[in-house]
């Protein structure tokens, strides 16, 4: 320690002792009250903290963190008890007194501090082995808005004054992640179930089990480059499939394939675009097959020519598996002969398939440890072989939580390969996606993984896969919630998400009203056609659910007012394919986001920090969802599914409620500052800043072009491959400068990994007047040698051009 003599009053000599600290290749470390606190940079941007026992030997390999340590230029200075580390883009100061930490940009802004003391490493039994209670607190400034820790259903935005569980649930995804309007995100590196408490005195996570805390702390200066950093840290968005990205049907449950062929066929017939059918559970037969991953369901009696027929009507088809096994399986007796099955209580808990269920018939069902590679290859090995041979285009990956039931202590006592189930149990959906993905690629390049799936954490970006918002009920309550959920979802750095268009279970819509129930009860298509127009501007466009078939014909024909706003919607998710897919680019190569919070494109405006009924669809069309009932009565469905009585004048006549679609409604829309806006049905432009009025119709909802914007549209197609893009219309929208990128390759392959892709970037000049189309960038197999654009203003000016690949300027 350094000695420092002062010489107070009286002449009375007194001696205090700074704090000393060791540098290391990364940074460094000091001894505070017998705790070692270590500070890391992994990137300029990007610190690691840990704090363990002094002279505890910390080794741990995360699950989550895939960016190894590069080497960073930083500094040292020490006054006194306190050590600023610094790169050139972040500072970092240590208090050697207590081992708190705070964070500031280079600029002297303070981001983030530590509370003094706000560290707990508390002795803990895991299961028969050391470890400890790991806890530590924040200190936020008062009006911080936060966002992320993954998908909930609480319905706010901003995440601040908020109290959760972490630990993933069938509509719960537990990310132990989140950022802030200041431009930093904070990645606490713990899969154990964990307590986030915000409230008046502090930001905490608190987990049940860990070597010691470890958390990622980084700087990114606006919420686009947190994002990026979190996937430099975690992992990249690989490209999905463009028919992906089409639209999907789905039921609980399809009974045969020559029912799924069908629908597919139906959808054909009507001249509905539609390019993915999924076939949901017990295909393989009863709950003692569960999850055979083979078609032994005699209604199922030739899978390979079943996805052969959903092929030759140019549609994709993927199929639910799951992370346990019935009795009766390869893979249960496979896995049990090396302990790689647990005894916690799991979906489906009877064997018989009657409800409720016979619990004196329990089904043996078991979740497997997904932990362990060797289960994970045995789960890729009967995949392949029973379902993917055979022609399935992806995954459906139910249950990834996974279900548990009735959970008892001793549950997180079971062990693992990995350790207790209690100290990894928010990472099993991580592990078990990541097992397909892994394969999968080993296997074929000739085709990109897809994988939907019901939960995530941190890092899941990386595996090609979907998450959906779980089996949420039919309710405009819920309805709301989905876009404030599928927002922080979005935050935490993974950008594919979707939700069960209609809601899961459909509780009260479908025992009848006004005389009729299910897909024909109009309290229920009023919902339904909100919720499909949401889901146009999603990732994933999948309807889905049970007790109501979802199908467009079940809603009634060509002609009739849900009909055909159905069938609108549809139709305009393809003609966005092209910018869609131009997005999925942007989030592949440049970290970009499909849904955006407001704050993300407008941080200085503060009326849009809070706003969780509006979003941006990549970065020019704001998406304004109608999330109230207009036309008929709302019912909130609990989940008891309490039920909607008809009006009655008396018990044997109810009133009869004349419902007319066909009337024109109004509802409120904010439009954010620092942009104009152009109404993207009329062309009408707008200030930005301002709440207005905008009217309505069942087969609409408000969107917005941002000025500055450039959208191609695509070609009306059945499928998204049916037609190629040799004469997009490239919407421009004056009033700024802007840019667009043109993104397309082979669609459904990583040659694009090889650099078999093209991109042609337009830019409009707003003073000038000119749209200029750059030379062309790439080549790949079968890419359009030519073609032609037509330039569409709002004014109604059109100028079509022939475009070869080289520079072109069209003035307008």
């Amino acid at each position: 320690m350094k000695k420092i003599c002062l010489n107070l009053m009286l002449l009375v000599a007194t001696c205090t002792f700074a704090q000393s600290f060791q540098k290391t290749k990364l940074g460094i470390k000091t001894v505070v009250n017998g705790n070692e606190v270590e500070v890391q940079f992994y990137t300029p941007k990007i610190v690691r903290v840990i704090k363990t026992l002094a002279g505890k030997v910390f080794v741990k390999e995360s699950l989550s963190v895939t960016l190894l340590p590069s080497k960073t230029a930083f500094t040292t200075q020490q006054t006194g008890n306190v050590v600023v580390v610094k790169s050139d883009q972040l500072y970092v100061r240590i208090d050697l007194s207590t081992g708190a930490i705070a964070f500031s940009s280079v600029s002297g802004q303070t981001l983030l501090k530590e509370k003094s003391n706000g560290a707990k490493l508390t002795p803990f039994n895991d299961s028969g082995v050391s470890s400890y209670n790991v806890y530590q607190a924040f200190s936020l400034d008062n009006d911080e808005p936060i966002y992320g820790l993954g998908q909930h259903q609480k319905g706010d935005l901003n995440q601040r004054n908020q109290k959760y569980h972490l630990e993933q649930g069938n509509v719960e995804d537990a990310i132990t992640f989140f950022q802030s309007v200041k431009g930093y995100g904070l990645f606490w590196d713990n899969y154990a179930p964990t307590e986030f408490t915000d409230d008046a005195t502090g930001t905490s996570f608190d987990s049940q089990v860990g070597d010691g805390i470890d958390y990622y702390f980084m700087y990114g200066g606006n919420a686009d480059g947190v994002i990026a950093n979190m996937r430099e840290l975690t992992g990249k968005v690989p490209m999905f499939p463009l028919w992906t990205y089409g639209f999907w049907q789905s039921r609980e449950r399809y009974k045969s394939q020559t029912e799924l062929v069908d629908v597919v066929r139906k959808y054909r017939e009507l001249g509905v675009p539609l390019d993915g059918i999924i076939q949901d559970w017990q295909y393989w037969g009863n709950n003692y097959l569960w999850n055979a991953m083979d078609f032994l369901n005699v209604e199922f009696p030739n899978g390979k020519k079943m996805a052969d027929d959903v092929h030759t009507l140019n549609a994709h088809l993927i199929i639910s598996i799951w992370s346990s096994f019935g009795p009766n399986t390869k893979q249960y007796r496979d896995m049990d002969a090396k302990s790689m099955l647990f005894n916690i209580e799991t979906w489906p808990q009877s064997g018989s398939e009657l409800w409720p269920p016979r619990m004196d018939y329990p089904s043996g069902v078991r979740v497997y440890d997904a932990y362990n590679p060797e289960a994970r290859d045995i789960y890729w090995k009967y995949a392949n072989e029973g379902l993917f041979a055979k022609g399935i285009d992806g995954w459906w990956m139910d249950s990834t939580e996974p279900d548990h039931f009735n959970p008892s202590p001793s549950d997180y006592d079971t062990k693992t390969f990995l350790g207790s189930f209690r100290k990894v149990r928010n990472a099993f959906p991580l592990m078990t996606v990541g097992g397909v993905y892994d394969h999968q690629r080993k296997t074929t390049s000739d085709k990109r993984v897809f994988i939907l799936t019901r939960s995530a954490f941190a890092g899941q970006q990386r595996y090609g896969a979907n998450t959906w918002s779980g089996d949420t009920f039919s309710s405009w309550d819920t309805f709301r919630k989905q876009i404030p959920a599928g927002l922080n979802f979005s935050l935490t750095g993974i950008p594919h998400w979707n939700a069960d268009i209609g809601g899961f279970f459909a509780g009260a819509y479908n025992t009848p009203w006004n005389g009729e129930a299910g897909s024909m009860n109009a309290m229920y298509q009023e919902l339904y056609v909100r919720w499909i127009q949401f889901g146009t501007f999603t990732p994933m466009m999948r309807s889905h659910g049970t007790e109501v078939p979802r199908e467009i014909y079940n809603f009634g024909k060509e002609g009739e007012p849900i009909f055909d706003a159905i069938h609108k919607f549809i139709d305009l998710r393809y003609a966005l394919l092209p910018y869609i897919y131009s997005t999925s680019w942007e989030v592949s190569a440049n970290q970009s986001s499909f849904m955006r919070a407001l704050f993300m494109d407008f941080p200085n405006d503060k009326k849009g920090w809070d706003i969780n009924n509006e979003y941006m669809f990549g970065k020019s069309i704001l998406v304004a969802p109608i999330v109230n009932a207009q036309y008929t009565p709302e019912t909130v469905v609990t989940k008891n599914e309490e039920k909607v009585s008809n009006k009655k004048d008396d018990k044997e006549n109810p009133i009869k409620v004349v419902v007319d679609f066909t009337l024109e409604k109004s509802t409120q829309v904010y439009l954010p500052s620092g942009a104009s806006w152009y109404d993207f049905w009329t062309n009408e432009k707008l200030s930005g800043g301002q709440q207005i009025s905008r009217k309505t119709a069942i087969d609409m909802i408000p969107l917005y072009i941002k000025a500055g914007a450039i959208i191609p549209i695509g070609p009306q197609a059945q499928y998204a491959t049916e037609k190629k893009w040799d004469n997009l219309n490239i919407r421009v929208y004056p009033g700024a400068n802007g840019s667009f990128i043109l993104y397309e390759d082979e669609f459904d392959n990583y040659n694009y990994e090889k650099g078999a892709y093209t991109e042609i970037a337009f830019s409009w000049n707003d003073k000038t007047k000119i749209l200029t189309i750059s030379n062309r960038k790439g080549a790949y197999k079968g890419m359009l040698q030519s073609r032609k654009f037509t330039i569409t203003l709002p004014s109604g000016t059109t100028k079509t051009v022939d475009y070869n690949g080289k520079k072109t300027d069209i003035k307008f």
